[in-house]
């Protein structure tokens, strides 16, 4: 009777387990933010006004911009149903510089991704991870004391020049990981964007209606108003970092270093590398990168936008985005783990992204009808039509940016791009990650523009279009891609 010896345990997964729950409390802390935007903004701009501190778009100066912008385009919409002096006026300015904002951190991103990649690369991305959280607990410092928009301003370009948690965690993950492994395992780094895009809204919004603890009767105006949820924020970025200095290993030599673990489980990626030329893999990482940072033009202005929209159509306030922005989250946590992962090594990459802009172009479709006064006048029409478009986003969310980022991946050279350089993984993700910021980076100003000189409903149905567009570019890299995975199967 033979004995079985058992198997032994597996160190990658160890190393996996360890950047998803990093990641968690990485995004907690920034997702925290994510429902109150437009009445933070809000705040900023009327503390700077009432202290003296001219804020960057006051109201005269942004009736001016408006006007000015109209003229260009020609266009003969009224300001803001009042000629910029009601309310509907004052909340497109707020949304205009709202996206200015989240252009902001996204175009810092966009500039240092591909740097921080090739640092990562050279000297460890347990090295260069660390750095960036320096810079992760110096952004939320400085947006505790934040009282002014030109503080709050701040705050974002330090957090978007040292953002790269994502990014390293994902090279991270496909350090330690197979080809037969690695698009499941990268699906974690989306199921912690849905658990903490289901949870920091609503906590955030919670906090965000609580005292400071420490302030007091005399001092209040010392502090931001949202002090308490960047506390925490401040508590659990510090509590990440000694996580990860404590428990996470160097892993940008892993697959060098365990032969026979790459050997048994990277099978697929070797025959994968000796069928695609280098030139083929550069060429497939190319499309991936300018998918991704298409498609994240046009997805992230309708994203960052919607909070927005409910606030200027319903004043939904903060505790209503953040349930809104939480059914989203755990709708995508769901999908990510009983659909997307098992989807991935079965449908193929790139076609499950495409299954993903086609729900996105339904959900802007839907997005675009809301203000409309049928709609609009109407509780439970206007309460169904606003889920119908979150239960839309909420399966873009979960599909669209982890597969582009699997099939990314998988151009990487198995052994450290030593194929060449420009498939060396740090290099490579990074440069893949800087195109999508860019499409952030413009995203949100370009959604916000469009709302603040045309008005919702034409804005959304402008990215609907734009995005079907992007859905159908898809196309022919899904076919490319049905038939290499068959020549794959075939070997």
């Amino acid at each position: 009777m033979s004995s079985r010896s058992p198997a032994a345990p597996d160190p990658g997964r160890k190393v996996v387990m360890t950047v998803f729950i990093a990641l968690v409390l990485d995004l907690l802390g920034e997702l925290l933010a994510a429902s109150f935007p437009p009445s933070l903004l809000d705040d900023q701009l009327t503390h700077s006004s009432i202290h003296h501190a001219p804020p960057t778009l006051p109201p005269s100066d942004s009736v001016g911009f408006r006007q000015s912008l109209l003229s260009i385009s020609g266009s003969s919409v009224e300001l803001g149903h009042g000629q910029g002096q009601g309310q509907q006026g004052k909340n497109w300015d707020v949304v205009l510089l709202g996206g200015a904002m989240g252009s902001l951190f996204s175009f810092c991103q966009c500039i240092v991704s591909p740097w921080l990649g090739s640092l990562s690369d050279r000297h460890g991305r347990k090295k260069v991870l660390l750095g960036t959280m320096m810079g992760n607990l110096l952004s939320a410092a400085i947006w505790l004391r934040s009282t002014t928009f030109a503080s709050y301003l701040l705050s974002r370009l330090v957090g978007g020049l040292s953002e790269g948690n994502v990014q390293l965690s994902t090279a991270i993950i496909s350090d330690v990981t197979s080809a037969t492994t690695r698009s499941k395992s990268l699906a974690l780094v989306g199921i912690a964007f849905s658990i903490c895009f289901t949870l920091g809204p609503s906590l955030g919004a919670y906090f965000a209606s609580r005292p400071i603890p420490l302030a007091t009767a005399g001092n209040e105006a010392s502090w931001n108003v949202y002090a308490l949820p960047a506390g925490i924020t401040l508590v659990l970025l510090l509590v990440e970092t000694l996580y990860l200095a404590g428990r996470l290993p160097e892993t940008k030599d892993w697959q060098k270093s365990s032969p026979a673990e790459h050997k048994a489980g990277g099978s697929t990626g070797e025959i994968a590398e000796t069928l695609e030329t280098v030139d083929s893999r550069l060429a497939r990482l190319r499309v991936a990168g300018t998918l991704h940072g298409l498609f994240l033009l046009f997805f992230s202005g309708a994203e960052f936008t919607v909070s927005f929209l409910t606030w200027d159509l319903f004043g939904a306030t903060n505790a209503q985005n953040g349930r809104l922005l939480s059914f989203i989250g755990i709708l995508s946590a769901l999908l990510q783990a009983r659909h997307v992962r098992p989807s991935l090594s079965r449908l193929g990459e790139i076609r499950l992204a495409s299954y993903g802009v086609f729900s996105c172009i339904l959900a802007l479709a839907c997005l675009s009808t809301l203000p409309l006064t049928t709609i609009r006048s109407n509780s439970f029409l206007s309460t169904t039509v606003l889920y119908a478009a979150a239960t839309c986003l909420a399966y873009t969310s979960a599909t669209v940016v982890t597969s582009l980022t699997a099939a990314a991946a998988s151009c990487c050279d198995e052994q450290g791009g030593r194929g060449h350089p420009a498939l060396q993984r740090g290099r490579a993700l990074g440069g893949f990650r800087s195109r999508g910021q860019l499409g952030r980076a413009i995203g949100p100003i370009l959604a916000s523009t469009m709302y603040w000189l045309l008005g919702p409903t034409a804005a959304y149905g402008i990215i609907a279009t734009a995005m079907a567009g992007v859905w159908m570019l898809m196309g022919r890299s899904v076919r490319e891609e049905r038939d290499r995975r068959a020549a794959l199967k075939s070997k």
